[in-house]
């Protein structure tokens, strides 16, 4: 018997999102250039896990503040154009009126150029902005197996906390099939195995591609659709009994641990980003940055080595927990369960303790900084204190929510 043909896939990133949730760290750029974990921008991790996945052929649709954004992707993904392969960022065009993206579906449609020039089978759309590592290669075998039009990727989660989700309500004798696309429900059944647990929107679907370049076609004329992939499309596709869900749990990653397999975070908020880059900081963490199976591709310019030396009047410099990017000095310091990004300074007694620095911050000598966030080229003077006294941060004109300071990208420290 002769092997079915194989399918051509071509994956689309949707790194739109304007992070509202994030200021100050949107203020200058789109969500999905927002950097993460000392090197990588959150788009890198979605790109990895489809590159990793085999999927060479990849768009970028882009519109919010997104300069930073296009020129990473441009300058870190490059790909063998004798082969064919590629990663583009798209920007909003304005190619069917007037008007910018109005939704994610409405950027799939706006786009429909790059799926008609590139005549994929299947298409893979996914978010820009989660962290995690996934298999796509595995969910569009399942989907070509059950001959779903359009799978959704979802994930695990206590049925407590189903109201802060878009919940997949499955068939109760085909669990790969959806019976119903809940948005945040209060009441709500758990799983047929696990009636503790409910399947939440990852965000991530897999389509075939004429049912794709259909719905959204017909859901840019729908009179009061908010053109949004999870709020309209799979919500379509549910009602023909055209949709198929993919469990998390059933995705196997090369060189994943017990302790970091299924692992899934939002960053939306300051406090998941926040949380997010402390999961990064233990012995065992619960995200493994070291895999190297399954690596996260990113780039981060010409930096040196790190550095950790005694300060200019002998004191001792100390680390714990921390992760240090290329290009960090630490003269004298301390630096405790914190993520430090390139070429950031910290001086002589300074005590910096779960925090996250982004490149070029600067901390002075003997300055304190506690449960903060500082982006790109923040200077703490000698002395200073940071995330230490909420009431004296706000004085200052820092942002301060949920007991974290935050200082955005070039903001100035009151003299």
């Amino acid at each position: 018997m002769s092997a079915s043909p194989r399918k051509k896939v071509l994956a689309i990133v949707l790194a739109g999102g304007e992070g509202k949730r994030l200021m100050p760290l949107t203020a200058d750029r789109a969500k999905p250039a927002v950097p993460f974990a000392g090197i990588y921008r959150l788009i890198d991790f979605a790109l990895s896990n489809v590159v990793n996945s085999g999927y060479l052929q990849i768009v970028v649709l882009t519109q919010y503040k997104s300069h930073s954004l296009d020129r990473h992707v441009t300058q870190t993904w490059r790909m063998s154009t004798m082969l064919g392969n590629y990663v583009t960022p798209v920007p909003a065009q304005q190619r069917v009126g007037k008007h910018w993206y109005l939704g994610s579906a409405d950027a799939i449609f706006q786009s429909l150029n790059l799926i008609r020039d590139e005549k994929p089978d299947i298409v893979v759309v996914v978010g820009a902005d989660n962290i995690y590592r996934m298999d796509f290669s595995q969910m569009v075998e399942q989907h070509i197996e059950t001959g779903a039009a359009c799978t959704v990727a979802a994930i695990r989660q206590p049925i407590e906390l189903a109201d802060q989700f878009g919940v997949i309500d499955v068939q109760p004798n085909d669990t790969t099939r959806i019976r119903d696309f809940l948005e945040k429900p209060t009441q709500v059944d758990g799983l047929p195995d696990s009636p503790g647990e409910v399947l939440a929107s990852m965000g991530n679907y897999v389509f075939d591609a004429d049912a794709l370049v259909e719905a959204v076609t017909r859901d840019s004329t729908e009179v009061g659709s908010k053109h949004d992939m999870g709020g309209d499309i799979v919500p379509a596709f549910v009602r023909r009994n055209q949709a198929g869900v993919y469990d998390f749990k059933d995705n196997h990653v090369a060189g994943a641990t017990d302790r970091d397999r299924g692992y899934w975070r939002d960053v939306g908020t300051l406090g998941s980003y926040y949380t997010a880059h402390m999961d990064l900081v233990s012995p065992l963490p619960v995200f493994n940055l070291y895999n190297f199976d399954w690596p996260i591709y990113t780039s981060y310019g010409p930096q040196p080595p790190v550095k950790i030396t005694q300060g200019e009047d002998g004191q001792a410099a100390s680390t714990l927990e921390a992760v240090l990017s290329p290009g960090v000095v630490v003269s004298g310091g301390s630096v405790a369960r914190s993520v430090l990004s390139p070429a950031v300074r910290v001086g002589a007694g300074a005590e910096i303790s779960d925090s996250v620095l982004m490149s070029g911050v600067r901390i002075g000598r003997g300055a304190v900084v506690r449960n903060a966030i500082l982006d790109k080229n923040v200077v703490v003077p000698d002395g200073a204190h940071v995330g230490v006294d909420a009431a004296a941060d706000l004085a200052r004109g820092f942002v301060v929510e949920d007991g974290l300071t935050i200082l955005g990208k070039d903001q100035r420290f009151p003299g």
